[in-house]
């Protein structure tokens, strides 16, 4: 593992998705505290897709249509229903003091059921994970195994400052309803425009 590794990993957990969208909107939602469940239950829901491709199991997602599409519309599902929760009072962005506290189970629950529910994440692992092993490679498992490990890490860190950039600018958003109606339509609709384009999408 070398700094190609690292940087092509930072570059993809960066870039805003569904996992990062969950956590900003809870830790813009609920506070800090609960969005470091998000990220937890995010970068958990990296698992099954990790190992998937560690034992050759995503290439399943790959030559069967069926498994595919069924994932996939899991999926699509699952991203509907969180831009509904999202924009139904006491959702994920409701931040009125007398809310009902969601457990943290739950909230990362929901995170983890975001990624698990991606079949593009086990077709990301399989072409991803490859690129920086050596055919040859001694001990390949072994090596894979740690190549996801740092790769899930990174993601939970990345995801609890996403979370706590969230949270720091809680307070100025709860003193202006307009500005959280505006909010919980962005995300919404985001999610939504993602279930949208999982849909679509073949491979």
């Amino acid at each position: 593992m070398g700094l190609d590794y690292l940087l092509t990993s930072m570059v993809v957990i960066v870039l805003p998705g569904t996992g990062v969208l969950y956590t900003l909107a809870i830790g813009l939602g609920k506070g800090f505290r609960p969005s470091i469940a998000a990220a937890f239950g995010c970068t958990l829901g990296i698992l099954p897709a990790a190992l998937a491709s560690i034992v050759g199991l995503a290439a399943l997602l790959h030559t069967s249509a069926l498994a595919f599409q069924v994932l996939k519309y899991l999926g699509v599902a699952y991203l509907f229903y969180m831009a509904w929760t999202i924009l139904r009072d006491g959702g994920a962005l409701d931040v009125r003091e007398d809310r009902t506290p969601q457990s943290a189970f739950r909230i990362a629950l929901n995170g983890m059921l975001l990624n698990v529910l991606n079949p593009k994440l086990s077709l990301f692992f399989l072409a991803f994970l490859p690129q920086f092993m050596s055919a040859d490679a001694a001990g390949a498992t072994q090596s894979l195994i740690l190549l996801a490990a740092v790769f899930m890490a990174l993601t939970f860190i990345v995801f609890v400052g996403y979370g706590a950039c969230a949270a720091l600018a809680r307070d100025y958003v709860i003193t202006r309803p307009r500005i959280m109606a505006w909010i919980k339509r962005a995300f919404a609709g985001t999610f939504g425009l993602l279930g949208v384009r999982l849909a679509l999408a073949d491979r």
